[in-house]
């Protein structure tokens, strides 16, 4: 099922459709179609293409960079990069700070931070989770002592996607330890650079250095570098949650990945057919469609709560909670076609005389590394079972 797009929405998705044609670099498409991973050079120079021609910021204002797209426009893109292999925009800095700022930051922390995120000149990361506080956030230890106009910050924050690219990290920090656990809780901008800051990398199931562990060792923060007022940064937190959890759904990639899907059932054969004719594999295939489907028209009314002055609440969670289903899903299929050839490769498994060449199908050679790296998808942002009693909470009221 295709949505109903007006003539000037049409007209704006060729408009889309050209501008990827002509400027997303197909090495970079390459990649992205193969499941491969993408250097911080490539993703800089994506978010420099999309910045040059206003499109970086696509939720922003127009007063701070954005280019005043409606809901559908917003639709539109992510759609369609989805489609021709674009990269996941890095949403640390211009998805999730960004829209904080420009709602809790005061005018000097907009003119200063906003345009340095939409240059490229910081790289952000978040530190939110803890070794005993992920999904319950609200038990934050990293304490942020103010003296005189700095913050003193030790602590521990794990989980830290990218923090090897990046210089800037924002943080929740505990302000007042006799508060209540949702209370106390400051939001720091920190220079990553600083003395006492120290990043060790944590390997992931495939192998890849994804995330890391970020140690604070009375790290001196600038007391200008506080978003919002002093032990209210739960509020900031929870506001970024609802832009990171709405986004974490990926109805654009999961459209992406159902198209690899067929083209990888239509050319695996079982018994002499396609697996696409296998009546279990088909009828897996046809549910996940059919939720994503659903999922789609569910996504754009909430962008368009969000265009219209909302913030998502409850919705932000069930896109987050089907979005990494479906995503799982969907990658959980592509291995179960690949059979044995899915098998993933490690590196450390080499022997003499033995070469790398993918065996089997092509889309094989990813297969199982995306699907064991994206199992965090119903765990990160919020695990999925938090999901669900913020939604029992919200709407039902228990």
């Amino acid at each position: 099922m295709d949505l109903n797009f007006t003539p000037e929405e049409e007209a704006f998705r060729a408009e889309v459709q050209a501008f990827l044609k002509e400027k997303l670099p197909q090495r970079i498409a390459s990649k992205v179609k193969a499941g491969q991973r993408l250097s911080k050079a490539d993703q800089d120079e994506w978010h420099a293409i999309l910045n040059a021609r206003g499109w970086y910021a696509n939720h922003w204002p127009q007063a701070w960079g954005g280019p005043g797209w409606g809901a559908v426009q917003k639709f539109i893109f992510d759609h369609e990069c989805a489609l021709a292999g674009g990269p996941r925009i890095v949403p640390f800095g211009v998805n999730m700070l960004g829209p904080v700022l420009i709602k809790y930051g005061n005018e000097a922390q907009k003119r200063y931070w906003l345009p340095r995120i939409l240059s490229g000149e910081d790289w952000w990361c978040q530190g939110y989770s803890e070794p005993g506080a992920g999904s319950d956030l609200a038990s934050v230890k990293t304490t942020a002592v103010r003296q005189g106009e700095h913050y003193i910050v030790n602590g521990q924050k794990t989980w830290t996607t990218q923090g090897q690219h990046a210089n800037m990290i924002f943080c929740l920090v505990r302000t007042d330890r006799d508060a209540k656990p949702q209370e106390g809780i400051s939001f720091l901008l920190v220079d990553m650079k600083s003395p006492g800051v120290e990043l060790r990398p944590i390997r992931t199931l495939d192998g890849d250095r994804e995330v890391n562990e970020v140690f604070f060792t009375d790290v001196k923060v600038p007391v200008e570098n506080l978003v919002g007022e002093e032990n209210k940064g739960w509020t900031c937190a929870k506001y970024l949650l609802t832009y990171e959890r709405t986004g974490i759904a990926g109805v654009g990639f999961s459209v992406a990945a159902l198209e690899k899907l067929k083209v990888v059932a239509s050319k695996v054969h079982r018994n002499g057919k396609p697996l696409s004719q296998d009546p279990l594999f088909a009828t897996r295939m046809a549910k996940v469609e059919i939720d994503l489907e659903n999922m789609k028209t569910t996504n754009l009314r909430v962008i368009a709560a969000v265009a219209g002055g909302g913030v998502p609440g409850a919705e932000s969670s069930m896109l987050k909670i089907r979005g990494t289903e479906i995503r799982q899903e969907i990658l959980s299929l592509i291995r179960r076609a690949m059979g044995p050839y899915a098998l993933p490769y490690i590196e450390e498994a080499q022997y003499e005389g033995y070469t790398d060449e993918p065996v089997g199908p092509k889309e094989a050679a990813t297969a199982a590394a995306n699907y064991f790296n994206y199992r965090k998808l119903s765990i990160f942002g919020g695990s999925n079972e938090i999901q669900k009693n913020i939604i029992s909470k919200m709407i039902l009221g228990l």
